[in-house]
């Protein structure tokens, strides 16, 4: 039975990350700022999952959760995330994201844990140059979140040359599903429909991105810390798709018979000023030949996923 720290583990991934360890019997230790009630009814469900307390920036608390728990593996899901946090709060991002990511591979020296897996994000290539891309594309990030994540990367290849740490990266896109926090698509399109209220967003209907069902995310994750090291240090785990979010609508006004949601043609926006750069399909070749990673959800599934289970109360 391996010991597994998962950092963020109160999250939208990082707690589904959690309920799948503990699900197959590992014993794991949640990190975070806080304790979800998610949190405590898996605990309650699983006594091999436990709850430390901390802050990534804090080094005695994260040292503290290494030395009682002496984990075989992290992995790590902790971070401030998305581009419109990280425009409101730069400095912090890159504490956290950044200085917290230092002190975890510190920590990781420190306790002679030699894996890590890291959750890391399409943001890192900046804009997309085709409609699918695979991971030799150049890292271009332009944005305060895409810029600390691509340098916690190059800080993770640098302690995994200088100390032999086993490093993988896991590169998603928009992961969607229960749970979800963020106030963006396919959320609030399946909120409004539910919940009978209009939804009716001005433009972003040509926008194309690839959309990743939470549980594909979990099992590429969980395929990849099963794993002592891989043959390459980063992979895609997506769908390989990029469907256009006025298809999404689409379909989310079929599962939804009657559902007010629409969305005008043209470019999305994040925030008022705040538009993505041009994205499209990860290839998941790679992850497929070295992980044997498969997504069960293509988009209509994963959208009925979702929509099911925001039916039965969950998310």
């Amino acid at each position: 039975m391996a010991t597994i720290l998962v950092t963020g583990g109160s999250g939208f991934i990082g707690a589904a990350v959690v309920e799948a360890l503990a699900s197959r019997g590992d014993r794991v230790v949640a990190f975070d700022l806080v304790e979800t009630q998610r949190l405590k009814d898996l605990r309650a469900a699983h006594p091999h999952v436990t709850f430390s307390a901390g802050e990534l920036t804090e080094w005695p608390q994260l040292a503290q959760v290494f030395r009682h728990s002496r984990p075989q593996a992290v992995i790590h899901c902790a971070a401030i995330v998305g581009v419109v946090n990280s425009l409101a709060s730069p400095i912090a991002t890159m504490r956290v994201n950044v200085e917290g990511s230092l002190n975890v591979l510190a920590a990781m020296r420190l306790f002679d844990v030699c894996r890590l897996v890291n959750l890391s994000t399409e943001e890192v290539y900046g804009a997309f140059t085709a409609d699918r891309i695979d991971e030799s594309h150049p890292c271009r990030p332009s944005k305060p979140y895409g810029i600390s994540k691509y340098a916690v990367e190059q800080l993770c290849r640098d302690d995994a040359a200088t100390y032999g740490t086993s490093i993988t990266h896991i590169r998603t896109c928009w992961v969607y599903g229960p749970g979800l926090p963020r106030p963006r698509v396919p959320k609030t399109l399946i909120d409004g429909a539910l919940e009978g209220r209009p939804m009716h967003i001005p433009a972003g209907g040509d926008f194309r991105v690839d959309h990743v069902y939470i549980a594909d995310v979990v099992q590429g994750i969980v395929k990849a810390v099963d794993k002592a090291t891989t043959p390459q240090d980063v992979y895609h785990i997506a769908s390989g798709q990029a469907p256009s979010l006025a298809e999404i609508v689409e379909i989310v006004r079929e599962l939804v018979p009657g559902a007010d949601i629409a969305i005008g043609p043209g470019h999305y926006a994040f925030a008022d000023g705040v538009e993505p750069v041009r994205k499209g399909a990860l290839d998941i070749s790679r992850a497929r030949r070295e992980l044997n990673y498969s997504p069960r959800y293509d988009i209509r599934s994963g959208l009925e996923a979702y929509v099911d289970a925001r039916r039965r109360g969950i998310g």
